[in-house]
Order: C-alpha cells, then sequence, then structure tokens
C-alpha cells in the first residue's frame, strides 16, 4: 500500500455540540489510529481545541487521549504538523517539545509527492473581515498575552470558552453553504496567491464546509470541513487529493 499524506481540522474540543467533546476526542484518536498505518505525514490544520493556550507551568484539562496519541504517532517517525487556528492560536512551544510535533505559524507553501501545496488554517485570509483581523493582532500582542497570562487558569479558560461559544453563535449561519468561486474569500486569497507562485493544491479549515472547487485550470482548493458536523477530511495519494469522512466500522 502506497503512503499517503493526511489534512483535518476543526474539531473544537472543549465546545459542546450535536456529539460531545469527549466522544469527537474518541473519534478523532480512532482516526489517528487508522491513518498512521499508511500516512507519509498528517497535517492538523487548527482549531483542534476550541480553546489552547500554552500556560508556563500547567496544562489546560482534558484531551489526555488526543495528546497521547499525537505524541506516540511523532515517536514512531511519523511527522506531524500542526497549524494553530483563531481558537488555539496561543501555542508557544509545548506542541514542540511535549508531542513533537512541527508547529507552523501561518500559511506554508511546501512540495509534497512531486505536487506543490499551499497550506494553512486559513482565518485572516483574503478580502474583508477587517473586525477579526483587528482582533486577531491584539490576540497575536505578547502583552496581551502576558496580562491573559496572569489570569489564574480557572478564569483565563472559562472565559475564553465563553467568547469562543460567543463567537461560533455569530458564524453559524454563514458556514452552512458554498458561496461560490466570486465570493468564497478564501478562493479570492488562492487567486491573488497565484500570482505570486505556482500552486496546484491549496488546502485550508476554518471555514467548517469540506469544499472541493477548481480555483483555476489545475489547481484546486479543498477545505477540510470539520469535526463538528461534517467529520471530514482531506488525504492525498500522490496523484489526487479528496475529500472522505470518518465513520467507524460499526457505522
Amino acid at each position: 500500500m502506497g503512503k499517503r499524506v493526511y489534512f483535518v481540522s476543526d474539531s473544537h474540543l472543549g465546545a459542546k455540540g450535536r456529539v460531545s467533546s469527549r466522544e469527537r476526542e474518541r473519534l478523532l484518536v480512532n482516526w489517528l489510529d487508522r491513518v498512521k498505518k499508511d500516512a507519509a505525514a498528517i497535517y492538523l490544520l487548527g482549531d483542534i481545541f476550541d480553546f489552547w493556550f500554552d500556560y508556563s507551568t500547567v496544562v489546560p484539562r482534558g484531551y489526555v487521549r488526543l495528546l497521547g496519541k499525537i505524541a506516540g504517532i511523532c515517536d514512531s517517525g511519523i511527522p506531524v504538523h500542526y497549524f494553530p487556528g483563531n481558537h488555539d492560536m496561543w501555542a508557544f512551544g509545548y506542541f514542540e517539545s511535549e508531542l513533537g510535533v512541527k508547529l507552523q505559524k501561518g500559511p506554508l507553501s511546501t512540495t509534497i509527492m512531486g505536487k506543490r501545496f499551499h497550506l494553512g488554517h486559513g482565518d485572516g485570509l483574503g478580502p474583508g473581515d477587517r473586525g477579526y483581523k483587528l482582533l486577531k493582532s491584539i490576540f497575536a500582542c505578547r502583552f496581551c498575552q502576558f496580562l491573559f497570562a496572569a489570569l489564574h487558569p480557572g478564569i483565563g479558560v472559562r472565559l475564553a470558552l465563553r467568547l469562543s461559544k460567543t463567537s461560533r453563535a455569530a458564524n453559524d449561519s454563514r458556514e452552512e453553504e458554498f458561496l461560490g468561486n466570486d465570493r468564497e474569500w478564501l478562493i479570492q486569497y488562492c487567486k491573488k496567491h497565484l500570482e505570486k507562485e505556482k500552486v496546484d493544491y491549496f488546502v485550508f479549515g476554518h471555514r467548517h464546509l469540506p469544499i472541493d472547487a477548481e480555483v483555476l485550470p489545475g489547481v484546486r482548493y479543498v477545505n477540510t470541513g470539520d469535526w463538528f458536523r461534517h467529520f471530514s477530511y482531506a488525504v492525498f495519494d500522490g496523484s489526487e487529493i479528496r475529500l472522505e469522512y470518518f465513520e467507524e466500522k460499526s457505522g
């Protein structure tokens, strides 16, 4: 069996959903167990956690099954790349030092099995959404991070999860349908980026909607969807990339 590269995003562990956070974690761990058998690499494209903050002396409660599984996969020699999203952007080194992942801050262009990929979470890219881009710059400010870290973790985590829930509720209606090539901001970003370099595949998360669209002839944009409603992911086998949906053998 040939090697494959896998892409997944937006499980938002810690958030309430149609399927509980603990169950989503279990399913994600089972998926990792399945794909590691033929994985050449695994790309976690952000918002795996609904909130994450690298405190200097404590680790956010929960997720031990997933964290242990990722560490085991890295220890086995399979590279795992982690792209912080807009909900788990405060990753400052714990994933690298404790789990062994390769942390990618921002979009990455790379060659995979002879094809050129441009990868990222997808937040803050493309035109518009100035309010969020301003908010992201505040979240990225080192002084603001210092002030948040000064809060007791019990207070900080509860506050962050409440704000996260509010943000998700406000955006749910925009995540229900494909807006078309002319209105999807990530497709507009892809077209602009193609002016700077040749890319075969753009792969992002953030959108919470599985998408496979042609940007230009021979160039495709794939969105991995989410593990909140769709339990979708993307897989590249060296010749083509496709969206798939995880389902346990029990159904």
